[in-house]
């Protein structure tokens, strides 16, 4: 015999009314069937739960302790409802949401806070990757849903959607006090070593990057390479070179760093947001509505 949510509220309402007449009056029902449920749900937990006489009725110590426990649990099945409500909305749940590093510096703060003061009960679990441990991980299930740095690569195009969030312009990151305040040419940039992203970890940035400098009639010298925007600016803050970075990025104050914007012409580098098309979550069908309405 198992128990059931209807013993338990039978408990509970003659343990609040201590008379079994007024309690089945409470419940709808004839006092027999009810003693009889009663005397069913103290065998199933083999201890008596009233002391009963011709004049009263009373909790015994076993009642007492079974007394809040079974107003939570029937407290938590009327929950139920709404929390599968809320799940198949999308306002409840859990989303896996990783992020390019320069995400951080533009469109992912603000939407952030929009997205937690519409859907609050969503779990969202951040994650800082590079765009192609982000395909890797879109393709495995690992995650929900992905800021990256397009293009998105061949082999993941048939399964993987995107919509463009943003595109900015190129700046130049480079020491502080080498040049003067203001738009500047990439000729006119100090001899310094090119801090750049590694090919392999994000293409379409660094043959941007290079492209600029190829545009301008000029061949870096490629010093460091580093994956992360705020190791790229840290290096440059040590004095260790120059780079161009996305102009969110200009958003990472660090001492030591000046940010000029360029006078050259620069390729735009775009941000986007990936999915699985076959995700039919509704967390993530939520949270792509609302990036829709704000993009």
């Amino acid at each position: 015999m198992n128990l059931e949510l209807r013993q338990l509220r039978y408990f509970v309402t003659v343990a609040e009314e201590l008379h079994f007449g007024r309690a089945a009056v409470r419940l709808h029902m004839t006092q027999p069937p009810l003693s009889q449920a009663i005397l069913g749900l103290e065998a199933l937990l083999g201890a008596a739960l009233f002391e009963r006489s011709r004049r009263s009725v009373a909790l015994t110590p076993a009642g007492a302790a079974l007394l809040p426990e079974a107003r939570r649990l029937l407290a938590q099945s009327g929950e139920l409802a709404a929390l599968v409500r809320a799940a198949a909305a999308g306002e409840s749940g859990r989303l896996a949401l990783a992020f390019v590093s320069s995400a951080d510096y533009s469109v992912l703060p603000p939407f952030l806070r929009n997205y937690r003061a519409a859907f609050p009960q969503v779990q969202i679990v951040l994650q800082e990757a590079t765009s192609d441990v982000q395909v890797d991980d879109l393709l495995h299930n690992r995650i929900d849903v992905g800021l990256l740095i397009p293009p998105l690569p061949d082999k993941a195009r048939a399964e993987l959607d995107y919509l463009k969030l943003l595109d900015e312009p190129l700046i130049l990151a480079l020491p502080t006090g080498l040049l003067p305040a203001g738009p500047v040419a990439l000729r006119e940039a100090p001899s310094l070593p090119l801090i750049i992203f590694p090919r392999p970890i994000a293409p379409a940035l660094h043959d941007a990057i290079l492209g600029c400098f190829a545009s301008a009639g000029l061949t870096p010298a490629i010093g460091q390479q580093a994956i992360q925007m705020q190791t790229i600016v840290s290096l440059v803050s040590a004095g260790m070179g120059m780079a161009l970075v996305p102009q969110s990025v200009s958003n990472l104050m660090r001492p030591g760093v000046d940010y000029r914007p360029l006078r050259d012409a620069t390729p735009l580098v775009e941000t986007g947001c990936a999915w699985r098309r076959d995700n039919s979550s509704p967390v993530l069908q939520g949270f792509l509505e609302l990036l829709r309405k704000t993009h």
